[in-house]
C-alpha cells in the first residue's frame, strides 16, 4: 500500500497543487493543509508523510513545529522538508535533522521531487513490515532512550500514561507493549488488566517494565501473568537481544 502523504503549505498554491496531481499521478495519494495545528490533528491518522512546502511563514509557526515534532517522535510518521536553506535551516532549530528524511532545496526539479518521495514511500512500506512495539513509561527520557535503542529494529511507539496507551490500542494492534510496572494515576497493573479485558487487545503479549530486581518484587510482577519482564537497568544489548529472542521464539527466558 502506497504511503499517503500530506503537503503542509501557505500560499504558493499553484506549486503545490501541481505537486498534490503529480504525487497522486504517479501512485501516492496526497493532499495539502495549512501550517496549522488542528489542520495536522484532522489528518494525524492518515498521513504516512508530512512534506513541508517551506515559505517565509515558517520563521512565525514555531507552535506548529514543535507539535509537528513531538508528533514525529510519537508516532511512526516521516518528515520531508523542501525550501530555501534559510527556511531549512530555521525548520532544523525545532526539528531535530533525526526526524527529517529528506530535504530538497529550493528551486527543484518537480521529476526529482516526486522521485525521492517514491523511494520514502517504498522505504516506509519496508520499514513496516517489521515488528510493532508500544512503549508506556511516564519517565520520558527513559522512553527516549529506548525509543533511540529499538528503532533501528523495530517500529517503536512512545506514549506517557496508560489512558494515553488505551486510546493508541483502539485504532492499532502492536506485536508487543513494553509497559512500566510502576506509574503514577494508572499502574501497569491496571492498564494490563484494561487491555486484557478488551478483545481487540487481550491476546497482545505484554513485558513489564521495572526497576526492581529482589526476589519479591519479581514474583509479584510475574503473577499478573505477563510474558515476561525487563529490568529497566539492563543494557542496550541486553533489552535488543531478550526482544530478539522473544520475537523468535515466542517463549521469554528470564536469565
Amino acid at each position: 500500500m502506497a504511503s499517503k502523504v500530506t503537503v503542509i503549505s501557505k500560499g504558493a498554491v499553484f506549486m503545490t497543487d501541481s505537486l498534490v496531481k503529480n504525487l497522486i499521478k504517479s501512485g501516492l495519494p496526497a493532499t495539502v493543509i495549512e501550517p496549522d495545528i488542528k489542520a495536522i490533528e484532522n489528518v494525524r491518522k492518515d498521513t504516512d508523510i508530512y512534506l513541508i512546502y517551506a515559505g517565509d511563514y515558517v520563521f512565525n509557526i514555531a507552535d506548529v513545529l514543535i507539535f509537528l515534532k513531538d508528533l514525529l517522535s510519537e508516532e511512526d510518521k516521516l518528515l520531508g522538508v523542501v525550501g530555501y536553506l534559510k527556511e531549512i535551516d530555521e525548520i532544523k532549530t525545532v526539528i531535530q535533522e533525526k526526524f527529517i528524511s529528506l530535504t530538497m532545496e529550493r528551486p527543484f526539479e518537480m521529476k526529482k521531487l516526486i522521485d525521492e518521495l517514491s523511494k520514502l514511500s517504498a522505504k516506509d512500506a519496508e520499514r513496516k513490515k517489521g515488528k510493532n512495539i508500544l512503549l508506556i513509561d511516564d519517565d520520558l527520557t527513559y522512553l527516549k532512550t529506548m525509543q533511540e535503542w529499538l528503532s533501528m529494529k523495530y517500529n517503536i511507539t512512545i506514549t506517557k500514561s496508560g489512558m494515553q496507551a488505551i486510546t493508541y490500542i483502539t485504532n492499532h494492534t502492536p506485536d508487543l507493549i513494553l509497559l512500566d510496572y510502576e506509574m503514577p494515576i494508572t499502574t501497569g497493573p491496571q492498564v494490563m488488566e484494561m487491555l486484557r479485558s478488551e478483545p481487540n487487545s487481550a491476546n497482545i503479549p505484554i513485558i513489564f517494565l521495572t526497576g526492581r530486581s529482589d526476589r519479591e518484587s519479581v514474583m509479584t510482577v510475574m503473577a499478573l501473568k505477563p510474558q515476561g519482564y525487563m529490568l529497566k537497568s539492563m543494557t542496550k544489548e541486553q533489552i535488543l537481544e531478550t526482544i530478539d529472542n522473544f520475537f523468535l521464539t515466542k517463549k521469554w527466558n528470564n536469565t
